[in-house]
Formats: structure tokens, C-alpha cells, sequence
């Protein structure tokens, strides 16, 4: 008979950490990229723009894309912090716990809208950009999953020390 309790979310063990979503940046986290997506919100009636500037620049594109794949980073958020890696190799470029970070604000640059994507800025409690995790499509939603993130493990944290003040 096992003497092991079973875990209340299986495959997730407290105090381990364990990876909640990746997310790659578009080419929207380029210069060349923005400036295509600059180029194809031009013509704002009903995107013009994308009909006729799309089709010509799709081999720029390609190639900025296929960079970013074999050159580029992935953003990964993870039960204990947010995490840069490269995007092939098993390289940590930068790690934030999710601790430090206090909030996160979403700056759209120019060019960027066309990808529907924005940079998120995340900031400690004084204010001070602790990472920048640039062209992420849909930033709304990877900003929310960062802080909903964040809020359980200092609700868990509390709970814990809670917990272990009972046994002392």
C-alpha cells in the first residue's frame, strides 16, 4: 500500500514549479516588422492597406518570422516567475519572480495595433521596469494570465505561512 498522498491538481506538486503558458513574440517585436505593420494600417479604409501592401512584402515577412524562430526568444510564464529563453536553445535570458513584480503596463508602439500586439512592461513596487517582453499578440490576456498568476502564489504564500504558524 502507497504511503504518498495523492496532489490536489495532478502533476502540480507545491513548491515546485511547473510552466502555465508560452508565448512567442510576433514580428511585431521588430523594427522591420512594425514598419510593415505601419505600412499596412496606411490606408485605413477597410484595410486597404493589408490588400495591397500584403502580398508584396509577404517574403520580408516570411524571413523576419523564420528569424525570430531560429534567433529569437519565447516568453514563458511559469508558477514561480516569468521567464526569457531562447527560442530554440534551453538558454535563460532573464527570470523575474513573480514576487517582484507589482504591475504591468501595456505600451502599444507604432505598427504594432496591425499584429494586434503591444509590449508588456513588467514594473516592481517602485516603479522600475524589471523586463520588457516585447510584440506579444494578444497582451491583454498574457497581462491578465501574469497577474492572476501572481495573485495565486501570494495567496497560496499566505496561506502556507498560515498553515505553518498552526504547527510552531
Amino acid at each position: 500500500m502507497s504511503t504518498t498522498k495523492p496532489q490536489a491538481i495532478s502533476g502540480v506538486y507545491a513548491g515546485a514549479e511547473a510552466a502555465i503558458m508560452t508565448k512567442y513574440p510576433s514580428i511585431a517585436c521588430t523594427g522591420l516588422g512594425r514598419m510593415l505593420g505601419q505600412l499596412y494600417g496606411s490606408i485605413p479604409q477597410m484595410k486597404l492597406g493589408f490588400l495591397l501592401f500584403a502580398l508584396p512584402s509577404a517574403p520580408l515577412a516570411v524571413l523576419i518570422y523564420g528569424g525570430l524562430k531560429l534567433f529569437g526568444v519565447r516568453y514563458v510564464l511559469t508558477s514561480q516567475s516569468v521567464q526569457v529563453w531562447s527560442s530554440l536553445t534551453n538558454r535563460l535570458h532573464k527570470e523575474v519572480s513573480l514576487n517582484e513584480i507589482d504591475d504591468i503596463q501595456v505600451q502599444q508602439l507604432p505598427g504594432q495595433a496591425s499584429y494586434k500586439a503591444a509590449d508588456l512592461v513588467l514594473l516592481s513596487s517602485k516603479g522600475a521596469s524589471l523586463a520588457r517582453l516585447s510584440g506579444i499578440t494578444r497582451a491583454e490576456v498574457f497581462r491578465q494570465n501574469i497577474l492572476e498568476t501572481r495573485d495565486a502564489r501570494l495567496l497560496t504564500a499566505s496561506s502556507l505561512a498560515t498553515i505553518d504558524a498552526r504547527h510552531a
